[in-house]
């Protein structure tokens, strides 16, 4: 009967060796089918996108997103309203299950968080009313006296750090603060994504607006997801797809941007 102790003793220690030490994490689709509730993060702030009327109720292209993602899984939307800073925070801590804001997918928040898409392509714009800025090279612009609004956090206050970095920067929180800074004359101009500068040119027919498109971004706008959830990740590709095979992103397009979305534009 001794002669079996080291035999146990071994055979305990090889299984608890692999074993594993706790059950898989279950995938936040779970969580929201059992809380029949999908909670949608976004700024609220960057029309046609995510916007905020008067009376405080959301709308947009992205919110529209949000509905027919809730409806696809048969659950209620609620949305809650962030600082577009505290929108990944957010997603990482669990207070939201996704954030669908006109978020470019870049290599360091994909660092951070997991993204499906892109649902849509853009670029960068520069939105102003001076015909000079608007027809200047790079290099007549990236000097001091050069005053451009950008949103804090943004791809585009990252691109203009790069790309005019002699340049003034003046970091807003929204694109409407951006509008109201060129119509006072205390910006030049207010770079931005190219389906807010149609917005604000559409919204602002009578301000003399110009915008002029770069074609030096590449800006992929995507879904942002929990890191480590592979379900919820394909679940969300899937979504896409759909919506992209019934025609229903090409609506949304229409409906928003004036033109078919798609997610090679």
């Amino acid at each position: 009967m001794t002669r079996l102790i080291p035999v146990i003793v071994l055979l305990t220690t090889l299984f608890m060796a692999v074993a594993p030490v706790t059950a898989a994490e279950p995938s936040r689709l779970a969580r929201i089918a059992e809380k029949g509730e999908l909670l949608l993060g976004t700024s609220g702030n960057m029309p046609p996108m995510t916007l905020t009327s008067k009376d405080g109720r959301l709308s947009g292209f992205d919110i529209d997103m949000g509905r027919l993602m809730a409806s696809m899984l048969k659950v209620r939307l609620k949305v809650r309203k962030l600082p577009f800073t505290e929108l990944l925070p957010a997603l990482q801590r669990g207070d939201v299950d996704v954030v669908i804001s006109n978020m470019t997918i870049t290599p360091r928040r994909n660092m951070q968080v997991a993204f499906a898409g892109p649902y849509l392509e853009s670029g960068k714009c520069m939105l102003t009313k001076s015909e000079s800025l608007a027809k200047a090279e790079g290099k007549d612009i990236n000097v001091p006296e050069t005053r451009i609004a950008v949103m804090q956090g943004s791809t585009s206050q990252q691109f203009a750090g790069i790309m005019l970095p002699n340049a003034t920067l003046i970091p807003v929180a929204s694109p409407m603060e951006g509008v109201e800074m060129i119509k006072n004359d205390k910006a030049g101009g207010m770079l931005t994504d190219y389906p807010i500068c149609l917005y604000m040119l559409a919204r602002n027919s009578d301000a003399g607006f110009v915008s002029v498109l770069s074609l030096l971004t590449y800006e992929p706008i995507g879904i942002a997801l929990p890191a480590g959830d592979s379900l919820y990740l394909n679940w969300t590709e899937n979504f896409l797809k759909r919506l992209e095979g019934t025609g229903t992103l090409k609506e949304l397009g229409q409906r928003w941007l004036g033109k078919e979305a798609t997610p090679h534009n």
